[in-house]
Parts: C-alpha cells; sequence; structure tokens
C-alpha cells in the first residue's frame, strides 16, 4: 500500500511541476486578451523549457529562440549569455528540464491519453530519435549564421506556432490579412505533430524538438536526475521495457528523467540523486 501511494506521489508531483512551469512562464494573462507580446525586463531571462517569446502570455524567452536569434548577429557578436545559459542549465538538470519544466512535453502528454491507437516504441523509432540532432544542426546553427534567419522557430517550431502564431491571428485582425504560405506550413506541421503526439507518446520531444537534443548532451554530467543503484539492480530490465521512451539504459540521452522507472522497479534500485550524499560504503 505504501509503494502504491508512494507511486500515485511521484506521478501527482509532476503533472503539478509540469502545470506550475506552464503557468509561470505565460503569466502575462492580459496579453492573450489584447494580442500584445510582453516586453518588459523578464524578457531577458530565459525560460528552461521550450516556450515562445511571443506567444502573448510569455514572461520569459524561449532559450532556443534566443540561441538562434544569438547566432543570427554572430558576425557582430558572440552569444557567451544564453550559450552560457544553456550549458549551466545542462550541467544542472539535462533532460530534467524536459520531464518537468516544459509545457510543450505536458501538452504533449495529455495529447497521448486521446483514446486512440498507440504506436510503441521499435527499432524505427530509436533510429528516428537522431533526426532532432539533425534538426538542432541545420535549423538551429548552420541556418541562423548563414541565412541570418531563425530556422527553427520559422519553418518548424509547432510550439510558437500554437503558443504565438494563433493567437496573435485571433486577436489582431490586421495579422489575419497577412497570413501567407509559411504560416498555412507551419499550422499544418503543427497538426501533423498533434496528431502524432495523440499517437506516439511525446512524438515532437523524441524525434524532432532541438532544445531535447541539447539537452541530452549533457545527460552523463548533469547534477541532478535519475540514477540506478548498481548494487540492487538485478538487470531484469523493467525499467526499459516499460519506458515509452527510446531509451537504451536509464538515464541515457533519450530519458526525460520523468521517474516512472522508480514505480516500476522491482527492486527498488532507481532513484533520483540527491548531490553532496554518498552512500556509506563510499565514505572514508
Amino acid at each position: 500500500m505504501m509503494n502504491g501511494l508512494r507511486d500515485h506521489f511521484i506521478s501527482f508531483k509532476r503533472r503539478y511541476i509540469q502545470l506550475v512551469a506552464a503557468v509561470l512562464y505565460n503569466c502575462h494573462l492580459t496579453g492573450f486578451a489584447s494580442g500584445k507580446i510582453y516586453r518588459g525586463e523578464l524578457k531577458s531571462v530565459c525560460a528552461p523549457g521550450l516556450n515562445c517569446y511571443s506567444c502573448p502570455g510569455a514572461v520569459l524567452s524561449c532559450p532556443l529562440g534566443s540561441l538562434q536569434g544569438a547566432l543570427s548577429k554572430s558576425a557582430y557578436s558572440f552569444p557567451f549569455y544564453i550559450l552560457g545559459t544553456l550549458i549551466l542549465f545542462g550541467i544542472l538538470f539535462g533532460r530534467l528540464i524536459c520531464g518537468f519544466l516544459c509545457p510543450f512535453g505536458f501538452l504533449q502528454e495529455l495529447l497521448h491519453k486521446i483514446p486512440l491507437p498507440k504506436i510503441k516504441k521499435n527499432k524505427f523509432t530509436r533510429m528516428l530519435s537522431y533526426l532532432k540532432y539533425v534538426i538542432l544542426i541545420v535549423f538551429v546553427i548552420i541556418i541562423p549564421v548563414i541565412k541570418l534567419a531563425p530556422g527553427f522557430c520559422k519553418y518548424i517550431c509547432p510550439a510558437g506556432t500554437l503558443e504565438a502564431g494563433i493567437p496573435l491571428v485571433i486577436a489582431d485582425e490586421k495579422l489575419r490579412g497577412m497570413i501567407g504560405f509559411l504560416f498555412s506550413w507551419k499550422v499544418f506541421v503543427l497538426a501533423v505533430c498533434i496528431l502524432m503526439c495523440m499517437i506516439c507518446y511525446r512524438a515532437f520531444c523524441r524525434f524532432i524538438c532541438p532544445l531535447g537534443a541539447l539537452y541530452s548532451l549533457f545527460s552523463p554530467v548533469a547534477f541532478f536526475g535519475i540514477e540506478v543503484d548498481k548494487d540492487k539492480c538485478s538487470g531484469c530490465n523493467a525499467c526499459i521495457s516499460s519506458c515509452a521512451m527510446d531509451v537504451v539504459r536509464v538515464g541515457d540521452r533519450e530519458c526525460i528523467q520523468c521517474g516512472e522507472c522508480v514505480k516500476i522497479c522491482p527492486d527498488d534500485a532507481i532513484h533520483y540523486r540527491r548531490p553532496g550524499i554518498k552512500k556509506d560504503k563510499d565514505k572514508t
């Protein structure tokens, strides 16, 4: 019974944190009614998760959009601040941000609860998970540097279309007359992503999101996250087989540190790291 209560608490706590993060990122509520983007001092600060700068409710900047903007101006200055911020987020949390602090990740999980046939992870989805690294290199780095344009934000980002493009078009009548092919393309990408997330767990996160790709590079060294007690682990692989992400092992680049494996493990061998606390046998 105690294990059941603990498992329920883990899931509830994560959902609560996801909801609070989404609200805090977008607490400029009057912006949705006025169609005006908040441009106060907080916009100089990056949110950890993917959240469009141009969302009428957004009070923080998107780290991915900020990186593209900085790189598009790299001919004039090097983006020390934004790169430093992303490295700090990565070293501290890694993909824990994807599991707990990303509003679009939260939305994907809600979409997946819709009762439709589901695509389970397989060899193809594991191969497809590398696509987000290609998108990171091409659309977040190469296009901004060469074409001086935010490639991912401009051509792909469904979060920006949902959070900013559609609300702004609805709120501002003048923008409706400016709708062209690019906006229609972005709406199409959003529709495909929504459909994919309904039938495939966190499809955008797993296959497309370059921010997740960037944070995954820090998974081996992140300060906070999931770890396995090898002394307790029996090697049953219940954690891997039950995980909806394309993980090969707990805590690898595809692990979003959601903690679902903590509930599954029959050996009680998986837990969140507590920095500064070591097992007794390691003390001298």
